[in-house]
């Protein structure tokens, strides 16, 4: 049964326009109070998509000028966009296992990358103690996908099928190169050799655990899986959440002729391979709704766009105006584009300007699909739907932490409200009006000394919930890890 839950209160009563689903079924109904003005159908299609490395300002919605992205930006400005959407962390591993878990990756131990062909050689994965998002949905009736990049485990205990995806397509690791006739020829060079260990962006993709062979650029090759389980999904009574996870325009900048022939005027190599990358992305976007209009799936879809962590500058990306990129403390290493879209019920045309987490997917999901987390499930983020509606901070005089451990040190970053402090290079650290100062240009904290007193104090606190890592994304860094005596908060926290 769909039933229509009531959420908000009469804010926007002039704004938005309730629906109900697209899917027959005679048994539906309404439950809503009189004081009711904006209605939520409960249990929507979910589609997560999510990019690789993508920049900040590398889609139209968000400014760019030289990589056009028509048909996500007919999607954010159709629906609302994020403009401050923080993810938990500022490089890929960690920030995905923050959205299946909804925890900081610090307090499971999963703060570094998983190494390349991890299943081959430490054989670990984030933590079976933790129920994913997908498994929640799953049994709550969801048909679940996850298709493109899973990297959260490679051993069969980890896999995608077992943690909630009824349905798996894609690669297990941190990478994939993605011309087929390249990385087959490669991987059979190799098995030929009698190398046992092939480097795992090379290896054949999947589906549910057994080899495929693929012939399509990865881009579309995912695009077109996409189309397969939202078609197939639409003919159930159930719905459906599609965790869509490209790894476009991660590394390696490989671009398909056609699409890198739109953008010759980019003189810069590896931006002009990047945008294509992009371009192929927006490309498989606009499939994607087309499928959901053919299966009259897209009234009763929330769509969910993002990125996992900040562009990295050195391999095309801009994430201006923000500064830095993938890998930092500062706001371009894990503040991200995002737009939600759900015809007549997320409000279209809007900004909303307060700060969000990606912890906040979990609670957020399971709460719109009606479905039952766990007794006893720790959870970081929090339910931000009544208050995104209401366009509400829902962390109004709280935190969102970020951290990256280098070589014997390690970067944090605290935001509360208008404020910002950030210790980062094993310099000190400084405090920033990041509501005025996105950029992070103007250090303010010998104006505010208290106010950076305390968020570092509130940092700190963070932090003896952190656990040591179960891993490390190569053995060197573990080696110098134990030797340095990581983490050394004692030092991290310490105000000069």
């Amino acid at each position: 049964m769909r039933k229509i839950v009531t959420i908000i209160s009469a804010f926007f009563l002039l704004a938005t326009i309730s629906c109900t689903s697209t899917k027959d079924k005679s048994n539906s109904k309404t439950v809503a109070k009189a004081t009711s003005t904006i209605e939520t159908p409960a249990r929507p299609n979910i589609l997560f998509i999510l990019c690789d490395d993508l920049g900040y300002s590398d889609v139209g919605f968000n400014g760019s000028k030289d990589i056009p992205t028509p048909n996500l930006d007919a999607l954010a400005n159709n629906g609302t966009i994020f403009t401050s959407a923080y993810v938990a962390h500022p490089f890929c591993g960690p920030s995905r296992a923050a959205l299946m878990t909804g925890r900081y990756p610090h307090e499971i131990g999963a703060q570094f990358n998983l190494p390349p062909n991890s299943g081959e050689t430490i054989k670990k994965g984030i933590s079976l103690e933790e129920t994913f998002i997908s498994k929640v949905l799953d049994e709550a009736g969801y048909n679940t996908g996850a298709i493109g990049k899973w990297h959260l485990g490679s051993n069969p205990e980890f896999h995608p099928n077992v943690r909630g995806f009824d349905d798996f397509f894609g690669f297990l690791g941190g990478g994939h190169n993605y011309f087929p006739e390249q990385y087959r020829k490669a991987y059979a060079q190799q098995e030929a050799n009698g190398n046992k260990l092939i480097w795992d962006y090379l290896h054949p993709l999947e589906h549910n655990g057994k080899q495929i062979k693929e012939t399509e650029y990865l881009t579309d090759a995912f695009s077109r899986e996409a189309v397969r389980f939202i078609t197939d999904a639409g003919k159930t009574e159930d719905p459906f959440f599609l965790y869509l996870a490209y790894n476009a325009p991660h590394t390696p900048l490989e671009a398909k002729e056609e699409d890198l022939k739109l953008f010759s005027h980019i003189k810069d190599k590896k931006r002009r391979t990047y945008a294509a990358m992009v371009y192929a992305v927006d490309r498989g976007v606009k499939r994607i709704l087309q499928s959901l209009k053919d299966s009259n799936q897209l009234e009763n879809t929330l769509i969910i766009f993002l990125s996992d962590n900040g562009g990295k500058t050195t391999s095309g990306a801009t994430n201006f105006p923000l500064k830095e990129g993938k890998g930092s403390a500062y706001e371009g290493g894990y503040r991200v584009p995002m737009f939600f879209n759900w015809p007549n019920v997320v409000p279209a045309g809007n900004t909303f300007n307060a700060p969000v987490s990606a912890l906040d997917f979990y609670p957020t999901l399971a709460k719109l699909a009606e479905a039952e987390i766990p007794t006893g499930k720790k959870l970081d983020g929090k339910n931000i739907w009544d208050n995104f509606l209401m366009n509400k901070d829902s962390y109004k005089d709280d935190n969102i932490f970020v951290m990256r451990h280098r070589n014997g040190f390690s970067d944090v970053g605290v935001r509360k409200n208008d404020w910002k402090a950030v210790k980062a290079y094993n310099q000190k650290w400084k405090l920033f009006n990041i509501t005025n100062d996105i950029e992070e240009k103007n250090d303010v904290k010998n104006q505010h000394p208290e106010i950076l007193q305390d968020l570092v104090k509130d940092a700190e606190d963070w932090s003896k919930l952190h656990i040591q890592p179960f891993w490390w994304h190569n053995v060197k860094t573990g080696v110098e890890w134990k030797k340095d005596n990581m983490p050394k908060f004692d030092e991290t926290f310490k105000l000069d």
